[in-house]
């Protein structure tokens, strides 16, 4: 501890609230040294991130209220900084890259002006800061970074978003980062190569790493120490092989085992009837193309899921089918008439039998509404479910399904994490009992339990009621739990597709292969293993 960067002590954080106080963080303890990297480990909720927002001087207070403690950073308490001094440190000493980067970049500058504003604000030359972006935007992954210097928040996927958060956390070569979730919305590719990155920049500067996540791969893979946290208190702490191989508590044994997911295939029924039958659909957008004649069948009960880097063209697909975004050619048919034919009236009838869960919830959910209007507003705009009593029933049903409480149903998005408000999506998909879900990356921001949950609750409705699913991601260990089918995609094109079984066992292209091998084993000793043949290769 003595040779701690930053340092927690005793730290506590409640929130008073109309329903009374909430003890979100009870005194705990933390500490990361130069050129370490502390993982923090938890579910929505543990208060994982009220602490980093403690170190920032991000609490808003009230509600919050720091009951007690200390933050040591450079021979001083920040809890007794002024406000200056704290906004001098932000930035220039200690950066934060957060879970969803939507909502803290402005969406009318350019994300340039953002991201070279970071060294502007603390005094550095312009033309300093605009080399700087440029080298930091190409290296987290970002194609052609000038062209990206003069676009907006809104004209990137939500990982290329992501990515330049990152670089806008370490344009000023901080001594502490923390990342909250900075690598949820990323595929399995560039989630290593952003890994590698903050590695890289760690021998190049010392900078210590405060890393919170849900992700047991991303610790074994970065971690020199993690810190379990739950219901405000963290349950155990070591090393990550400790962790892993040793764990003491219920909780930690409960994440790890939820990490492993159920361990077998799911397989095809092919005699069940086709309900969905894409025929050689084509996107473009100008000179770009993010959709080059694809094709897919899907049967009812079917769990179909198409995996692929931000830009390959799976949530244009999904989009598409959906009728949020047109196509220049091609067919969708559902269950024997073309959805791109057809007109605004008989979408919204088929919008009741296909329903999405989008990436973003802050995008997807309506601010001003509370989680019961959210659920509940389907039944308004197709006469469902008129008795105000079955509806409250029903809604505190489905949020215990996604592993919410009924209460909940009186809040207002703002008063979730991320995972949070992912699940409320979940729940206002479930509410009109389709008979296909798009699932847009839908499980990437929950905790592996309710993750495991989640898919759980997923796999028993397509097998009691026969919901089919299309579902988008990047977490292959997700895949191969859930889905029968897998389609690869690059570039606007299916590359591969075959049975789970089939493509995780003996993939054929190239590129299938990339991601297979960029997936991160949540035992450490097998990552291990992983880079050393890496680094050999």
């Amino acid at each position: 501890m003595n040779d701690a960067l930053l340092e927690v002590r005793n730290l506590s954080v409640d929130f008073h609230t109309a329903r009374g106080t909430v003890h979100a963080v009870k005194q705990i303890s933390w500490s990361v040294g130069r050129g370490e990297t502390l993982a923090i480990l938890g579910e929505s909720g543990s208060g994982k991130s009220v602490s980093a927002s403690a170190v920032m001087n991000l609490l808003d207070m009230p509600p919050a209220h720091i009951v007690e403690g200390e933050i040591l950073f450079g021979g001083q308490d920040l809890l007794k900084v002024s406000y200056e001094e704290h906004r001098a440190l932000n930035g220039k000493r200690i950066a934060m890259i957060f879970q969803d980067p939507l909502s803290h970049f402005n969406p009318v500058y350019s994300v340039g002006w953002q991201i070279i504003e970071t060294m502007t604000a603390h005094g550095r030359p312009a033309d300093q800061a605009r080399a700087r972006a440029l080298e930091l935007i190409a290296r987290v992954g970002i194609p052609d970074p000038e062209a990206a210097l003069h676009k907006y928040p809104h004209q990137f996927s939500g990982g290329q978003r992501q990515r330049l958060m990152i670089a806008m956390a370490l344009m000023l070569k901080p001594d502490i980062l923390i990342a909250d979730e900075p690598t949820t919305a990323l595929d399995v590719t560039i989630q290593a190569e952003v890994l590698a990155l903050l590695k890289e920049l760690q021998r190049e500067t010392g900078m210590g790493l405060v890393l919170i996540t849900h992700d047991l791969g991303v610790v074994a893979e970065i971690a020199d120490r993690v810190v379990v946290m739950s219901k405000g208190e963290i349950v155990e702490q070591g090393t990550p092989r400790e962790v892993y191989h040793a764990a003491k508590h219920p909780y930690t044994r409960q994440l790890i085992g939820a990490a492993h997911g159920k361990g077998e295939i799911n397989i095809l029924d092919i005699a069940s009837p086709v309900l969905l039958e894409v025929k050689s659909l084509c996107k473009t957008y100008g000179a770009f193309t993010a959709l080059n004649d694809v094709s897919l069948t899907l049967h009812r009960g079917q769990s179909l899921a198409v995996v692929g880097e931000s830009g390959s063209g799976k949530s244009t697909l999904a989009r598409a089918i959906l009728r949020l975004e047109g196509v220049d050619s091609g067919q969708a048919v559902w269950k024997g008439r073309d959805l791109i034919g057809m007109t605004a009236r008989d979408v919204l009838g088929m919008r009741r039998e296909i329903q999405m869960v989008f990436q973003d919830p802050t995008q997807s959910l309506n601010p001003r509404m509370s989680v019961y209007q959210i659920i509940s507003e389907g039944w308004d705009i197709h006469g469902l479910m008129p008795d105000r009593t079955a509806r409250q029933a029903k809604v505190a049903e489905l949020l215990e399904q996604v592993g919410l409480a009924p209460e909940h149903a009186r809040r207002y998005p703002h008063q979730f994490s991320g995972g949070q408000r992912q699940r409320i999506a979940i729940a206002r998909a479930l509410a009109l009992e389709p008979e296909l879900i798009i699932c847009d990356e839908a499980v990437s921001a929950l905790d592996v339990s309710i993750q495991a949950q989640v898919i759980a609750l997923l796999d028993g409705l397509r097998q009691r009621l026969g919901i089919s699913f299309l579902f988008i991601a990047h977490d292959l260990g997700v895949v191969r739990d859930f889905a029968d089918t897998v389609l690869v995609m690059k570039a606007g094109q299916i590359v591969e597709s075959g049975p789970t079984g089939q493509i995780f066992s003996a993939s054929q292209h190239p590129y299938t292969q990339k991601l297979l091998a960029a997936n991160l084993d949540p035992d450490p000793d097998v990552q291990a293993q992983r880079r050393l043949r890496a680094s050999d290769g």
